[in-house]
């Protein structure tokens, strides 16, 4: 596991000490939009010594409306994506939501996610980790942490098959509550660590209030407790999407971090860590 994480930060430095970072934007909306971001955030977690992965999908497949942004279009996102990699010297995470879309991906980032509706979707899971980039797999709002087990195994044993090194980390993004809401079990942390891959908490996805009407609903006021609670219980990275103005983001910008309070609540969140490990 540290192998792999020591190899994705190649430009960084990384300590196991320290939790890392996955921010952006939810998608691609121009060039400006994600060199801004990535810029500011680049910068935020330099100061902190924090190991930062930059997302933003390059297309969003999976929204509520058919009248939804759904991206630039393909090669044009990818090669926005590009230019960040290039600027800063950043590893890149992008989704991708069918087995033919992994080659296509690992051209141009680093970790290849997998959404949590498609967790269990074994031809994508096997299509990532055929590329052999980090494969990076939402738990499913349906499932529980010790499930996850499953679509590691799918990952390790294609890699194998492959003659290529397993390199899968999990997230944490809730689960279904009702229609309308999500509720985090923080005991799936410490489960999914036990299949020997990095875990990571979707702070900002795991707030979502879905099925409000044509766009999904958030509660980013919780955010920071959110991701105390993560740290508290061992956390290995954080994923926050951030926008500079969340009430014009193109998707997801009901339960965004506005961008201008990400470096106060990492100041918070690395006093937690010192103190909890």
């Amino acid at each position: 596991m540290e192998t792999f994480l020591k190899e994705l930060f190649t430009s960084q430095q990384y300590d196991e000490k320290n939790f890392f970072l996955i921010a952006g934007p939810c998608v691609v909306e121009s060039e400006e939009l994600v060199m801004e971001v990535a810029h500011k955030v680049f910068g935020i977690c330099k100061k902190f010594d924090i190991p930062y992965i930059f997302k933003a999908s390059y297309r969003k497949a999976n929204r509520t409306s058919a009248n939804s942004f759904t991206g630039l279009g393909d090669e044009a996102a990818l090669q926005i994506l590009k230019k960040v990699k290039q600027k800063f010297s950043l590893p890149l995470v992008s989704d991708i939501h069918a087995h033919e879309e992994a080659a296509v991906a690992a051209n141009f980032v680093d970790v290849l996610q997998i959404p949590a509706f498609l967790c269990r979707q074994t031809d994508l899971l096997q299509a990532a980790a055929a590329t052999g980039k980090v494969v990076n797999v939402k738990k499913g709002q349906f499932v529980n942490g010790e499930s996850m087990r499953f679509a590691v195994e799918k990952i390790q044993k294609t890699s194998e098959v492959k003659s290529n090194v397993a390199k899968v980390m999990l997230t944490e993004r809730g689960n279904s509550f009702g229609y309308t809401d999500l509720v985090v079990d923080y005991r799936n942390i410490p489960v999914m660590k036990t299949h020997n891959v990095p875990v990571i908490m979707d702070c900002t996805h795991s707030l979502q209030q879905p099925n409000q009407g044509s766009v999904t609903g958030g509660n980013p006021a919780m955010i920071e407790t959110i991701a105390k609670a993560a740290i508290a219980v061992g956390v290995d990275g954080l994923f926050i999407e951030t926008h500079p103005n969340p009430s014009r983001a193109l998707s997801d910008g009901a339960n965004m971090l506005r961008l201008a309070l990400l470096e106060s609540l990492l100041e918070k969140l690395i006093k937690v860590r010192k103190a909890v490990i």
